[in-house]
């Protein structure tokens, strides 16, 4: 950096941005095919391509921040900037799902029979897996949290210790989801309650997939001593990550699961 006479950092020519939205968009088309024509081929070519070219685009960040010092003080707090409007757009996408649910909740239209939840739909009880999942995510996020004050410490081996939980934690969070959805007894299509249902905590499952692997790769770079008790914003991105995924399952649990119980 001391070569320009600027503080920011001027991406390289990259071609990971354009192989990116080229694979996802192979990736989409082969969704929609597979949808309409039974066939997935064209979904797990694209799959794979997207794979491929996020982890050598994620590999280039890293040179760039851990090997060749691009992104310096200035620098960090960019990111964090733009980290923190990521969040927010995040946000507002799920503020999308509750303002539908309670559009329909706080007053039922007659076509379900102005009652909510609707006539023969058995919701899901909130003292058993609901509750045992919202236990899993708040303990999760201590363990993170935990773990960053180790970083801060310069107690590396606390740190990875916190992590492997935090991975556990989100890892049997999934499972417990995925079964949960797998022996309810409605299904998507079962009026607007089981649409927002599954929307909703599909969406928050795909994120916690997301935060898993995300915290995953900030495990491996954490393993590998690429970060410092001064410059590990990408522990601090995926542990604020992590907090917004918690903070959403828990309006989701008082809302979707307690309160329509």
């Amino acid at each position: 950096m001391n070569l320009h006479n600027h503080p920011f950092h001027m991406v390289t020519l990259s071609p990971w941005p354009l192989i990116s939205s080229l694979s996802l968009m192979i990736f989409l088309i082969g969704i929609i095919k597979w949808f309409h024509e039974f066939n997935n081929n064209l979904m797990i070519l694209g799959k794979i391509l997207l794979i491929l070219s996020i982890f050598q685009w994620w590999r280039d960040v890293t040179r760039e921040s851990t090997f060749q010092g691009m992104h310096t003080i200035n620098v960090m707090k960019l990111l964090r900037l733009g980290m923190i409007l990521f969040i927010i757009s995040e946000i507002f996408f799920f503020i999308s799902f509750f303002w539908a649910f309670f559009h329909i909740s706080l007053s039922p239209s007659i076509e379900i029979g102005n009652i909510w939840p609707p006539k023969m739909i058995i919701p899901f009880n909130p003292y058993n897996i609901p509750l045992l999942n919202t236990i899993i995510l708040l303990s999760s996020g201590m363990s993170i949290t935990w773990s960053h004050y180790m970083i801060l410490s310069n107690n590396f081996k606390e740190s990875l210790k916190s992590l492997i939980i935090t991975i556990m934690l989100g890892i049997y969070f999934t499972f417990l989801q995925y079964m949960g959805h797998y022996e309810s007894n409605f299904t998507i299509s079962d009026s607007i309650f089981g649409s927002i249902f599954f929307m909703m905590t599909g969406f928050h499952g795909l994120h916690v997939i997301i935060g898993t692997l995300f915290i995953l790769i900030t495990f491996i770079r954490l393993n590998n001593l690429q970060f410092s008790k001064y410059h590990h914003f990408g522990f601090e991105a995926s542990s604020w990550y992590w907090h917004f995924v918690d903070v959403v399952w828990l309006f989701l649990y008082i809302f979707i699961y307690w309160w329509s119980y």
